[in-house]
């Protein structure tokens, strides 16, 4: 690019260039448009009285605040005051209305499930998944597999007052280590776990006396599991031949639960949620579809 620094008059057009020139093209030196000016120079009016108007200049310490004393921040803040007080209208109807209210009521209803979707996002979803599809050692919430219930009340239950978790109310439910203690002789364990497996459409073990782990499982397990192994939920004895097995649905791991139990525990929210966010969870947790 050079300039020439020589304005001349385009033959063509009688306009004035500028005296730049590119590869023999001569800038020409064409006003404005009117209607672009004027717009510009609407926005710089514009501009001023906005100034003027709402809030703009930053200070040492504060901002001016305009004629009109605007502020977003304040508009902001009102509004999230009405939403909490909004919020606590319903939480208030929400703590005093029964679960099963609360289900058809569509209110209410609408309030429990986006308040118990948040709440399970932040408290439940690490240990039960995103959906409530659980983890090996975390339950599925939606499946049939409620060893405690699963009707509103029992999910309620369950979540106010948690499993093993040191609360007065908690549910609780021990199996006894039969191999780690000792309770039950090795080839107990294996004739047992065998009879379990073979009643839980498992592949058994060749040769392991069946018959006998019957006895051995009348005598030690049927109190809890129940004579026809589907569970007691009064002592929150899972269904053994179900499709659910929480730490694995095989022989060996059979074999590892009588000899070693795990157990899991689940924080009680009593005290740590708002009732109205307990039992929003409830209603939450119910619609997953396993429940009851």
């Amino acid at each position: 690019m050079t300039d020439t620094h020589k304005k001349e008059v385009d033959a063509l057009s009688g306009v004035e260039t500028t005296g730049h020139e590119w590869d023999g093209l001569r800038e020409l030196n064409n006003p404005l448009p009117k209607w672009w000016l004027n717009v510009f120079y609407a926005c710089i009016v514009w501009a001023i009285g906005y100034w003027i108007v709402y809030p703009s200049w930053p200070l040492l310490s504060s901002y001016t605040t305009g004629v009109m004393g605007n502020s977003q921040r304040a508009d902001a803040l009102a509004a999230v005051e009405a939403g909490r007080a909004a919020r606590a209208e319903l939480g208030t109807k929400l703590v005093d209305a029964t679960l099963e209210d609360i289900s058809s009521t569509p209110a209410l209803l609408d309030f429990a499930m986006a308040n118990g979707r948040a709440a399970f996002g932040d408290n439940c979803s690490a240990c039960h998944g995103s959906g409530g599809t659980g983890f090996v050692g975390y339950p599925n919430l939606q499946d049939d597999g409620w060893i405690w219930g699963g009707t509103l009340d029992d999910i309620h239950t369950t979540l106010k007052y948690g499993i093993r978790s040191g609360h007065d109310e908690a549910r609780i439910g021990e199996m006894p280590a039969y191999g780690r203690d000792e309770l039950l002789e090795k080839d107990q364990i294996t004739q047992v776990a065998n009879f379990v497996a073979s009643k839980a459409g498992l592949e058994t073990e060749a040769g392991v006396d069946l018959a006998a782990g019957e006895v051995v499982y009348q005598e030690n397990c049927a109190a809890c599991h129940g004579e026809d192994l589907k569970g007691l939920r009064e002592f929150g004895a899972p269904n053994l031949v179900g499709t659910t097995y929480l730490y694995g649905k095989s022989l060996a791991a059979i074999k590892a639960q009588i000899n070693n139990p795990r157990v899991g525990v689940m924080p009680a929210w009593e005290g740590r949620l708002d009732p109205a966010t307990v039992k929003s969870l409830a209603v939450y947790v119910h619609s997953f579809g396993g429940g009851e």
